[in-house]
């Protein structure tokens, strides 16, 4: 009796070890990037069998999951990026992944049931690419559906401020530090949540419409993909916004009257622009972005650095372009200047949310 009874302990040991090796190969799933409940917002390169490529400034990937962890396989080329990881839409930490091939740990000893994860590119794309490889989630691990797509979309062309650049130096150094951009935080970024809107972002430190701090402008760069490659071009018909806003000539206002400059003066040669000619250049661009999008709100923008500074001329080249434009869908918006030191800070930032979003809800219906 005694022996029967063991041989029936011993089978259900064994029937039970079966289950549980059985429910621990569960446990652990591996989501590839080119997974369709994966959802990419921003110029994402997946062209690649591998991996999803990471550019631009508040560029995110997003999923939906059940689970008790969840990890990123991730491959930076200079070790030099920053990410923002948002777990339920509400706890953020910051990841900086580095130059081998390796899972991170985003979030661990979830609850059970939906949880989301989303990983935010802070910082600009001359840091460097990103490889972004899957998801792994451990722990009765269930991918979910993508979230439904939201009712509003809006676009970004910018500089160094839509960028976020140095928000988070609170020394006024206009650090150089990557870690002190964060485009999370920008007016741009902020104003997206705002209307719970779909975000896409073309920025870039230095950049202007006719002349930068470095041999590229904005009607150079604004149709790329990929923004180190010239022949790499965006599809257009992927993500059309509802409001496009543009915030440029920041440095254009610094560059046009620096002769030192004079090697980058390809398109209006070594003398100082007429005003004609600024007018003409940055009517042009406006044009540009008309063309891709026919129906969307454009918000042709300015600020709030010192080209809004009381006596400047450059919201008046502005302002006329956009009369030239003969367009009732395209508007000016002009940021007052800050009048403090460096790049706008926190605060500052949302400021302008706050300026933008009051002359959008004045003045646009969408």
């Amino acid at each position: 009796m005694v022996i029967k009874d063991m041989r029936k302990i011993y089978k259900l040991i064994f029937i039970l070890s079966i289950i549980l090796i059985s429910c621990t190969n569960e446990k652990e799933l591996f989501v590839s990037f080119s997974n369709p409940e994966i959802e990419y917002w921003g110029r994402i390169d997946t062209s690649s069998n591998e991996f999803a490529e990471i550019y631009w400034s508040g560029t995110s990937i997003k999923m939906n999951f059940e689970g008790e962890s969840v990890h990123a396989l991730l491959k930076d080329a200079s070790g030099d990026n920053y990410f923002n990881i948002i777990i339920d839409n509400d706890s953020i930490r910051i990841l900086r992944p580095d130059t081998i091939k390796q899972y991170y740990q985003l979030a661990s000893h979830l609850r059970k049931g939906k949880h989301s994860i989303e990983i935010f590119k802070r910082t600009e794309w001359n840091r460097g690419k990103t490889e972004f490889f899957g998801f792994k989630i451990e722990g009765m691990a269930k991918v979910l559906p993508k979230s439904d797509p939201r009712k509003r979309k809006i676009e970004f062309y910018g500089n160094s401020i839509t960028a976020g650049y140095a928000i988070e130096d609170t020394s006024g150094k206009d650090l150089p530090d990557s870690i002190f951009t964060n485009n999370y935080l920008s007016y741009a970024a902020v104003t997206a949540r705002h209307y719970d809107a779909e975000y896409q972002c073309i920025c870039r430190s230095g950049i202007g419409i006719m002349i930068s701090w470095f041999p590229l402008t904005m009607p150079e760069m604004y149709d790329r993909l990929v923004p180190t490659d010239s022949t790499s071009k965006w599809d257009f018909s992927i993500y059309t916004p509802d409001i496009v806003v543009i915030n440029l000539l920041q440095n254009d206002s610094w560059l046009v009257n620096m002769p030192e400059r004079n090697e980058f003066k390809t398109n209006f040669g070594k003398k100082p622009p007429s005003d004609e000619y600024i007018i003409n250049a940055y009517q042009q661009f406006v044009a540009k972005i008309r063309e891709h999008y026919p129906k969307a709100k454009i918000i042709c923008a300015l600020g709030s650095m010192d080209a809004t500074r009381k006596g400047s001329k450059w919201p008046g080249y502005i302002e006329k372009a956009v009369v030239n434009l003969h367009d009732k869908n395209i508007y000016t918006h002009f940021f007052p200047y800050k009048g403090t030191p460096g790049h706008p800070s926190v605060k500052e930032h949302q400021e302008m949310a706050n300026s933008l979003i009051k002359f959008i809800d004045e003045n646009i219906d969408w």
